[in-house]
């Protein structure tokens, strides 16, 4: 740069230099747009296409170099800057190096910008995908409860109606409320720990009134607060399991053990059943376990269940952090 520029104000030569830049910027957004739009996507989509999209890029950015020296030579120079004297080629060594200089990093980062923002958008679409999928399977889970529970009760009910039994309209009335809670409340993402117990009580009376005092059923339960959520049909889901493991059908009498206890969103529920020794004759249920170890993994990341599944006896020890609520 000739000393005359530097006596100039800084005013004139921020002008200058805005218009040198404006007149220059065509070619290095062709550079840009050119591997942002064409080359990248080619080289994403099919790895075949390096070759021939580099070649492309190549031209363009030869073609770019050659526009960008052609517009220094005839006019930033003399009409710009004023530069009439005798000057170098239009294609020397360092004008050509300077012009790379000023176009390759403007390519360079555009691409950067418009791959990071691809990553970003196939992340985005993959987790929408994902939730989606996970969240399906999810409604899949809660749903196969609801069926399986009706099975179960209206078992109970035919059981009673052969016996003619006196306690058949107050077990149907027990059947109607817990029906309720799993067609309609069971829908919600959660409900208070309180409603979830009120129907763990009602499923445990259905169930005394089954077997007609041939079970030793005790529960207890230690909540410091009611109104804690937790997902609908977790603990039913799991004492159902547990009824169903000691289901024999040989008329040994067997024992259930619920300990429930929530502290601080804490829960720990430990279950025992025993069982006659041979199975014979009790359903399989694998499937259901299944579906709880599932579905608690979709809906929490601080949990455990452990299940141990003898001959003679069914022990199965959940612990959730309420508050882990897994992101779907």
């Amino acid at each position: 740069m000739h000393s005359w520029y530097y006596r100039l104000s800084v005013g004139k030569q921020l002008l200058m230099g805005a218009e040198t830049e404006f007149s220059l910027l065509p070619f290095k957004l062709l550079i840009a747009y050119f591997a942002m739009y064409a080359f990248l996507p080619s080289l994403l989509n099919d790895k075949k296409q390096v070759l021939p999209a580099g070649l492309k890029l190549l031209a363009v950015l030869t073609f770019s170099v050659m526009a960008y020296r052609y517009t220094c030579y005839y006019f930033t120079d003399p009409v710009i800057y004023g530069m009439d004297e005798s000057r170098s080629t239009i294609f020397s060594i360092m004008d050509v190096w300077m012009a790379l200089l000023d176009i390759v990093p403007i390519g360079a980062i555009a691409v950067v910008i418009k791959f990071v923002r691809i990553q970003q958008q196939s992340r985005e679409k993959e987790r929408t995908l994902m939730k989606a999928k996970l969240e399906t399977e999810l409604k899949f889970l809660r749903n196969q409860t609801n069926p399986h529970f009706l099975f179960n009760t209206l078992t109970s009910i035919h059981a009673l109606a052969l016996k003619n039994s006196d306690d058949t309209p107050e077990v149907i009335m027990k059947l109607s409320k817990l029906l309720n809670f799993t067609l309609y409340e069971s829908r919600k993402a959660v409900i208070v720990v309180g409603d979830e117990l009120q129907m763990l009580d009602k499923y445990i009376e259905l169930e005394s009134i089954r077997f007609d005092g041939k079970r030793d059923i005790a529960f207890i339960s230690e909540i410091d607060n009611e109104y804690e959520q937790i997902a609908p049909l977790l603990l039913l889901s799991l004492v159902q399991h547990a009824f169903i493991c000691g289901d024999g059908k040989n008329g040994v009498e067997s024992a259930v053990q619920i300990d429930i206890k929530l502290q601080s969103g804490l829960l720990h529920v430990q279950i025992e059943t025993s069982k006659d020794g041979s199975d014979q004759g009790a359903p399989d249920d694998s499937n259901g376990l299944a579906n709880i170890r599932r579905r608690i993994g979709l809906l929490y990341s601080d949990y455990q269940l452990d299940v141990e599944d003898g001959k003679e006896l069914f022990k199965a020890g959940m612990s959730i952090n309420l508050h882990s609520h897994a992101e779907i």
